[in-house]
């Protein structure tokens, strides 16, 4: 929180010198909806989409807020737009895990499956992805499958547990939707193999 507080102040500092900077509401909108603002961090990054539409990080975010209000049936639309706009971006397997955990959200397991999948053709270096892949095919009751892509993804970050997923996602959003399709995903990865402490 300490990090993200210090980024606040000082993307807010530049926004000061230069406040039509679009990167710059975007980055703040960032910020806000991975700390629980997710309407605010959504409404500035709709304000740097009116500064350049082509940002297409900005909607992969809004998509990212979405799930944190509890309308993540709306987030693939926002990923579709990112990606039309931004096809070959070196932060896209991050959009598709957004689209990813819209769908584990939604109980949508098997279109989870498939955006996650995605994401990790893009980059298998990035471990949230391989995580909530694991979540959704333990929900399935493909637990071999779960359990390899948990094994990748405690290769990448061997200290992911339950409880750090469960502090880290829960700090992201207070919404009774979001919080309660949390559930059965924490359900899947104990299924898959991914130790509580």
């Amino acid at each position: 929180m300490a990090a993200f507080a210090a980024a606040e102040a000082k993307v807010t500092k530049a926004l000061s010198a230069v406040p039509d900077h679009a990167q710059g509401h975007m980055l703040l909108g960032w910020v806000e909806i991975v700390t629980n603002r997710a309407g605010q961090g959504m409404a500035e990054c709709q304000h740097a989409l009116r500064l350049n539409p082509n940002l297409a990080i900005a909607h992969a975010l809004i998509g990212l807020g979405k799930i944190y209000t509890g309308r993540a049936e709306e987030t693939e639309a926002h990923i579709a737009e990112a990606l039309r706009l931004s096809p070959r971006d070196t932060t896209a397997q991050g959009w598709m895990t957004f689209a990813g955990v819209s769908k584990n959200q939604l109980g949508h397991c098997e279109q989870a499956i498939a955006w996650c999948r995605r994401a990790i053709e893009a980059n298998r270096n990035y471990p949230p992805t391989h995580f909530w892949l694991a979540a959704a095919l333990a929900r399935l009751g493909r637990l071999d499958e779960a359990h390899s892509a948990l094994k990748a993804g405690l290769a990448l970050d061997p200290n992911f547990t339950v409880s750090r997923a469960r502090a880290s996602w829960t700090a992201m959003s207070d919404d009774p939707t979001y919080l309660a399709a949390l559930g059965p995903t924490f359900d899947g990865l104990r299924k898959a193999g991914l130790p509580e402490q």
